[in-house]
């Protein structure tokens, strides 16, 4: 008899020290993974795009499992989850669970670091709810690599696997690995849990798993998996004040303690190498002025992040841009869906005064005349390793030009991770010098190809580049707040 299973996703990651919550209409309308789906709407939505859930159905189909869509949303990175988006996904999503039940397994693509205003474990609390109503039923939970994992979220799944690159071009993978698993489990595997925190932050600046020390930690954590269930690293999301925030690992099947120990020593051997050279916007200008050749240097507007909680409006680095007289540059997405609406009534060719960005404070924004050369709609197929394959919206979007310098404004935030949300507007990154990107890590999947050299800035915006700095009130005592930095409450 074909087995029959529960699909659903909910994902957010919050940062507690960003300026904006996520409320129901951010899931509803989405970020840029796209809008709420409900039911069959999510075997349609985006079948070639990377997320955890479609890998999930795909090798659910090919089994043969009947398979039962709930709900899946995901909104942008942002300040905390608000009480009335969890209560009403969550509750949607077991309420349906429930209702299709008996069931022999179930599958859930989530983030792993959803705080929300009433609770600081969204996942967690998912979770337990939904175990209470399920009872025994095997669930599996695709994570991101940025996942703070909780006990609670340990205990209430059978077996939470992660992400293994960042960026992040394998969430298709990694729901397909979790089908594979819940497979295991729906025909009587036993499993055995394991699950160690370690004792430090890191920027995830310097967590790119294409270069050390993150490159070999995945490669360590793939080769222990083979002979397990699963085995992950989360090396957290360092902007959560609560007192889970942080790296952790988890393994499940015969033989995890030893497993989940031997990847925690690899994990704490490398806490040294958890660091990288930072510059000031304008020494970044500088830098990538000798810098350029034939190919750009692309320069991470880190601490504005729109994929780790910033609203991609500060302006540091369009300053520093324009006062160094920055050639063939290109900057985006910047969002400000006012300049954007000015730009699309003044029409292509116009001139037009604005105070562009600077919104969520930090900076000062920047009050010029600016030359309208494109306008769009914001509606493009996404192309790249990082979003995959499919539509994208960015709202009305526009490029402004002040002198050399073109900025690409947008009016729904998404992280500027690949090339296409330029090119969309007619701006061809392979021939600029400089190009400035709303972007940590994700834009290296699409932008490394070529780029002559990427440099990490910092201007204004709340995913700080060292977590040091942040004000943190909730953390564990002993937590070293930066790679062999001072700890918390000591």
């Amino acid at each position: 008899m074909s087995k029959r299973i529960a699909v659903g996703g909910f994902l957010h990651e919050t940062n507690t020290f960003a300026p904006t919550k996520a409320a129901l209409a951010d899931f509803e309308r989405g970020g840029g993974s796209g809008p709420m789906a409900r039911g069959k709407e999510i075997f349609t939505r985006s079948g070639k795009s990377n997320q955890g859930i479609m890998g999930a159905i795909d090798h659910a189909r090919a089994q043969g499992w009947d398979i039962v869509p709930t709900i899946w949303c995901a909104a942008s990175p942002s300040a905390h989850t608000t009480e009335e988006a969890f209560e009403t996904v969550s509750g949607e999503m077991i309420e349906r669970i429930a209702s299709a039940l008996p069931l022999d397994g179930i599958y859930l693509d989530l983030h792993g670091a959803m705080v929300c205003e009433h609770l600081d474990d969204g996942e967690g609390e998912l979770l337990k709810r939904l175990r209470a109503r399920v009872g025994e039923v095997p669930i599996v939970v695709s994570l991101d690599l940025h996942a703070n994992v909780t006990p609670l979220m340990v205990e209430m799944a059978d077996v939470l696997d992660s992400y293994r690159t960042y960026p992040h071009v394998d969430m298709f993978t990694t729901g397909k690995r979790c089908g594979e698993i819940l497979g295991r489990l729906m025909d009587g595997e036993k499993n055995e849990k394991a699950y160690l925190q370690a004792p430090f932050l890191t920027a995830i600046s310097w967590q790119s798993t294409d270069e050390e020390p993150a490159k070999g930690l995945y490669a360590k954590a793939a080769r222990l998996a083979d002979s397990l269930l699963s085995v992950s690293f989360n090396m957290g999301f360092p902007a959560a004040d609560f007192p889970d925030c942080g790296m952790s690992v988890t393994a499940y099947g015969a033989g995890a303690g030893e497993a989940a120990q031997a990847l925690m020593d690899r994990v704490m051997a490398a806490e040294p190498a958890f660091v990288g050279e930072v510059l000031t916007p304008d020494e970044a200008v500088a830098k990538a002025r000798l810098l350029a050749g034939d190919m750009p240097v692309i320069i991470a507007d880190t601490q504005d992040n729109p994929g780790a909680g910033g609203d991609a409006n500060t302006t540091g680095m369009l300053h520093a841009l324009i006062r160094n007289d920055a050639r063939n540059a290109l900057i985006g997405g910047i969002y400000d869906p006012d300049a954007a609406l000015a730009a699309h009534a003044a029409g292509v060719g116009a001139t037009i005064r604005l105070s562009l960005g600077g919104q969520s404070g930090g900076d000062a924004p920047v009050e010029a005349e600016f030359f309208v050369e494109a306008v769009s709609d914001g509606k493009f197929l996404a192309k790249g390793p990082y979003y995959g394959v499919g539509p994208m919206d960015l709202g009305p979007c526009a490029v402004l030009r002040i002198g050399d310098v073109r900025i690409c404004v947008i009016s729904l935030k998404a992280q500027m991770a690949e090339r296409e949300m330029f090119r969309h507007l007619g701006l061809i990154p392979e021939q600029a010098r400089v190009i400035v990107v709303k972007s940590s890590v994700h834009f290296r999947a699409d932008f490394s190809p070529i780029a002559s050299a990427i440099l990490v800035a910092a201007a204004a915006g709340p995913m700080a580049v060292d977590p040091a700095s942040l004000p943190w009130e909730r953390l564990r005592k002993g937590l070293r707040l930066s790679p062999l930095g001072d700890a918390f409450g000591e």
